[in-house]
């Protein structure tokens, strides 16, 4: 494109401004300030966090991090099935279903931007028959982690990211199997019952902007639920705890 600054080369001065990752207590410079990236923010290392988790510095929830939460969420949910505001975060998540368009195997995603991979995903979600109710119940317990998290962080991105990740487990991948008869070099096939597998398993990476478009899906699905019950989501949480 004419006019178009030379990236690799932008990437090739590094800048004095940005001689400092922004992770306090980092003594690496911003990727911006070497000559291996335009990163105006984080080093390395932190970008790499970042791009994973929706975080520099705080890393995902795990399973057991969540295993409270999640119980909370789906007793709440269990007593409010016919509350209005989880039927309206239900039917959001099957409109997202719905726009998904076919399902496309993991290994044909490759090269498409990040908008359009997060969008094959929810086909992904639906095929693997990942209930709506579901989706609705990840983020509800994520939403529970972040605002009793001891230790954390507020930013939108890195709740968008954990609830992506959340779902991202139920449907990951894409697997195929064949099966076929050795054949000699003569043509014919090969005496004896064995036959030669061959597999295929390919899984999307967890990281990057898709997790955040996906997130941001999620956010949206959830958002009426979420502003209408989450003081008596945290009510359970608190009376739990007492």
């Amino acid at each position: 494109m004419p006019g178009k600054p030379d990236v690799s080369k932008r990437a090739g001065r590094p800048d004095g401004m940005y001689s400092y990752c922004r992770v306090v207590g980092c003594s690496q410079p911003a990727r911006a300030g070497t000559t291996k990236g335009l990163d105006r923010r984080f080093c390395r290392r932190h970008a790499d966090h970042h791009s994973r988790h929706g975080s520099a510095y705080k890393r995902s929830f795990s399973a057991n991090d969540l295993v409270r939460y999640r119980r909370i969420v789906r007793r709440w949910l269990k007593g409010h099935v016919n509350d209005r505001w989880v039927a309206n975060a239900v039917d959001r998540v099957n409109g997202l279903y719905a726009q998904a368009g076919p399902f496309e195997e993991a290994f044909r995603l490759a090269g498409l931007p990040p908008k359009e991979r997060a969008r094959k995903a929810w086909a992904r979600f639906r095929d693997a028959g990942v209930a709506p109710e579901r989706v609705v119940e990840s983020w509800l317990v994520i939403e529970l982690a972040v605002r009793l998290d001891p230790q954390p962080d507020g930013d939108r991105e890195f709740k968008r990211v954990q609830g992506a990740k959340l779902i991202h487990r139920l449907a990951s991948g894409s697997h195929k199997r064949w099966e076929r008869e050795p054949m000699l070099n003569s043509g014919h096939k090969q005496a004896g019952p064995k036959t030669i597998v061959t597999e295929l398993h390919k899984y999307p990476h967890s990281r990057g902007k898709v997790l955040r478009y996906i997130g941001a899906d999620m956010e949206g699905a959830c958002s009426l639920v979420v502003s209408s019950h989450l003081p008596e989501l945290l009510s359970a949480a608190n009376g739990e705890d007492a």
